[in-house]
């Protein structure tokens, strides 16, 4: 029988979705084959502390992971444990065993949002030359960059809704110039997020002046860099891509928010929004989305994973993309994973086959120098 492999499972971070992150990373951990699979589990803090932790896992959600793993770290800081050498691979490895334990062989970042999914952290695990579940560099920083999504979309002729794009001092120094600009382009209602932020945060919907001021000034609390965008009357659906340079679409779900639009408060809190997979659409429309994921995955150089999010228009039937969610959530109401057992890969097999994703990309991107 091969060794198992240790996974070092990140989660946490610096964003506003650090609480999510550890619910997602609860939830993997969870249900992890742990007759192929050894776990290390690696906290950051909201202050950027790397931490090991090795306690339940159910206190991962809850935040009570951190006063445990701290408590640890002050016991082996005072017993005279070196500190982590400066490099990107001893971060790693110091922060997820203690000495002689088995080096690491895939880190699997359970982050959303900024730091976790945006390339920043996949660079990192680029410089400590370790293979990592999810997009590279490229791809998660386009997919997190909304504005940018766009514009590659747009040139692979994927459909989707107008926008504008502004940055947070033209919102200090020009509103009135925005609001001229949003009401010569789009009409009321409009969308406003962040560019770069995830699980609705900081996203609102403005019916009217006074509502795209406030909207403006909340999504550049988020973001120096803010989106506009047309209102869509449509049913909000979803599809999951899986692989590499081959990959595969899943069936096609619908979510049917208990608030007005799909926002944080419906996703995590209210608990009241209905998820329907399959999606009840037309044959021909689900194999379009399906089709249209897989070409933003391949057009953003995804790989291992994403969640591709549509607007399925309920007077005409056009299909709309909405974004590309890179790293999407892995908690027991996510639908990435529903969407994937719906398919016919259950969870464990869905991780396993990320972690298999994660060694064949690091492989295939191999360079060799003269």
């Amino acid at each position: 029988m091969s060794a198992k492999k240790r996974i070092a499972v990140i989660f946490g971070g610096q964003s506003s979705e650090h609480e999510v992150s550890r619910v997602s990373a609860q939830s993997v951990i969870t249900n992890i084959n742990a007759d192929k699979y050894d776990v290390a589990m690696i906290g950051i803090t909201k202050d950027g502390r790397w931490l090991s932790y090795d306690g339940p896992v159910e206190k991962l959600g809850s935040g009570e992971w951190q006063a445990i793993a701290e408590a640890k770290a002050d016991v082996l800081s005072s017993g005279g444990i070196a500190a982590a050498e400066n490099s990107a691979r001893s971060i790693i490895k110091s922060a997820a065993s203690e000495a002689g334990a088995k080096t690491i062989d895939v880190v699997f970042p359970v982050l959303h949002g900024c730091n976790g999914e945006d390339g920043t952290i996949q660079g990192l695990f680029e410089l400590a030359g370790i293979p990592y579940v999810g997009c590279g560099v490229l791809g998660s920083a386009l997919g997190m960059d909304k504005a940018y999504s766009k514009i590659i979309f747009e040139k692979e002729g994927i459909p989707q809704g107008k926008y504008l794009v502004f940055n947070r001092k033209q919102i200090n120094s020009d509103i009135e110039g925005i609001i001229k600009k949003v009401e010569e382009t789009l009409i009321y209602p409009c969308f406003v997020k962040p560019s770069n932020a995830g699980s609705s945060v900081g996203v609102s919907k403005a019916r009217d002046r006074v509502e795209l001021v406030n909207a403006l000034n909340l999504a550049a609390k988020h973001d120096r860099r803010i989106l506009v965008e047309e209102f869509i009357n449509g049913r909000e659906v979803e599809c999951a891509v899986l692989g590499n340079d081959d990959p595969i679409a899943s069936t096609v779900g619908e979510v049917v928010p208990c608030n007005e639009f799909y926002d944080y408060q419906a996703k995590y809190i209210d608990g009241d929004s209905k998820i329907t997979i399959p999606a009840e659409l037309p044959e021909d429309t689900a194999a379009e989305i399906r089709q249209y994921a897989i070409r933003a995955f391949k057009a953003l150089d995804c790989a291992g994973l994403s969640r591709v999010d549509f607007f399925v228009h309920k007077e005409t039937g056009k299909v709309y993309i909405n974004e590309i969610n890179t790293l999407p959530g892995f908690t027991s109401i996510s639908m990435y994973p529903k969407l994937w057992e719906a398919s016919g890969i259950p969870y464990a097999e869905l991780i396993s086959r990320l972690i298999d994703l994660a060694i064949e990309r690091f492989e295939d991107n191999t360079r060799q120098f003269e």
